[in-house]
């Protein structure tokens, strides 16, 4: 099975690459969806959570207030640094688990991983290759702006606290623009998604075999 690692920075339009990468077959894993899911009332992330901040980051009915939650941490980077050791070892297991599941089921297909921060926690060696999607900084806070209902300097402080995009750029086997409008959008998606699948022949591994070698790396303009 060929591993996507798909990231980017918040508000840079990841969901959308990753849904047509699943309209085009794909399997896919939202790792901020697993992030929902290992901190649901009763699991173990949900206790150490709210003895670490406190019952005032849950909703009336008992949940984690994300947005609540959030407020508090990107204004906070030892704050951030606790949420994340509490939360980020078990998103992990969680993904590592789907993975193996897929390549038990499907062997020859591909899977895609969604997560904005692959880069910063050193997950990008699960990956064959490394999607990002990008577009220009101004875009970026203007969308999580509108998206969250955010201040300007709200929106600053929580891209701040991820790898610039440039940088994440600079790890990309391939660059997605999101920019443009959603069908420019698609259309570089396409194009990527046929590139992998000349790319993805399994070959019988020999003792010769390094992986990357070789590889060409190439990105959307």
């Amino acid at each position: 099975m060929l591993k996507i690692g798909l990231t980017g920075g918040i508000a840079t339009g990841k969901s959308h690459v990753l849904s047509i990468l699943r309209q085009l077959g794909c399997h896919v894993i939202d790792a901020d969806q697993v992030a929902r899911e290992v901190v649901r009332p009763c699991r173990p992330a949900y206790h150490e959570l709210v003895r670490e901040f406190g019952a005032h980051i849950l909703t009336a009915d008992g949940t984690i207030d994300r947005p609540q939650l959030a407020e508090l941490v990107f204004a906070d980077a030892e704050k951030r640094h606790r949420l994340n050791a509490i939360v980020h070892p078990r998103v992990v297991q969680a993904i590592r688990r789907r993975l193996r599941h897929f390549e038990t089921i499907d062997p020859q297909g591909i899977v895609v991983v969604d997560g904005a921060l692959i880069l910063e926690v050193g997950l990008e060696h699960l990956f064959d290759k490394l999607i990002v999607a990008y577009c220009p900084p101004d875009l970026q806070v203007d969308r999580l702006m509108k998206r969250d209902r955010l201040t300007r300097q709200q929106a600053l402080n929580r891209i701040r606290a991820q790898m610039p995009i440039d940088e994440k750029r600079a790890h990309a086997d391939y660059v997605i623009d999101t920019s443009g409008s959603f069908d420019q959008t698609r259309q570089q998606v396409e194009r990527v998604f046929e590139r992998i699948q000349k790319e993805f022949r399994p070959q019988p591994r020999s003792r010769s075999h390094h992986r990357g070698s070789g590889q060409r790396r190439e990105r959307e303009p």
